[in-house]
This record gives structure tokens, C-alpha cells and sequence, in this order.
């Protein structure tokens, strides 16, 4: 099983970039939580407990919170369900960094 270097590395453009702005948010805002690739994409995990990660398609990536209950956004970018938010990405020009970050830190209260 690739680490996470390897997977991302591993990805083709764009979802390489993608991946790697997405890693660097989840590094940032995850102190707890390690990243690693846990059911064949990378996942960060508090414990055994999984926090966020990423899966890449052919045509986007998508970008998953477990603990979604807390989040409150306004926009209909973020698709949240009772347990999990999901949002997908076919560009690494369409992440808001701000945003990301901000749910990041809601889903962890």
C-alpha cells in the first residue's frame, strides 16, 4: 500500500494538484489527526477515528468530512449529510482555502 507521497504523486494532473492543496489544508488544520491511505485513498484519522480525506475520479476529486453535523455554511458547494460533507473538486483553482479550513475547524467541535 502506497503512502501518501506515492498516492499523490501516483495521480495525474489535475488531480495531483488538487490532492496536494487539499493535503496541505488537512496537514494545517488537523493537528490531531494523521494522514495516511486507508480504504485506497488518503484519509486522516484521529486514532481510528476517520476526520477528512480525499478521493480522486477521472474527472474530480472528492473532498469528504466525517463529522459534518457542525458545519454551517450558506453556500450549496458543501453537500452535508447527518454524518458526512462532501464537496468535489475539478480544479485546484475551485478550493476556497479559507473555506475548507473553516469547516475543517467546525467539524472538529
Amino acid at each position: 500500500m502506497p503512502n501518501l507521497d506515492e498516492f499523490i504523486v501516483g495521480l495525474d494532473s489535475p488531480q495531483r494538484e488538487i490532492s496536494e492543496r487539499l493535503r496541505g489544508l488537512l496537514d494545517a488544520a488537523l493537528d490531531s489527526a494523521v494522514g495516511q491511505v486507508w480504504h485506497g485513498h488518503p484519509v486522516w484519522l484521529d486514532g481510528k477515528t476517520p476526520v477528512a480525506g480525499f478521493k480522486p475520479y477521472p474527472k474530480y476529486v472528492t473532498f469528504m468530512i466525517w463529522n459534518a453535523s457542525p458545519i454551517t455554511d450558506s453556500s450549496d458547494t458543501l453537500v452535508a449529510g447527518p454524518r458526512m460533507a462532501t464537496i468535489k473538486y475539478a480544479s485546484a483553482d475551485e478550493i476556497d482555502d479559507a473555506r475548507v479550513s473553516d469547516w475543517l475547524r467546525q467539524s472538529q467541535s
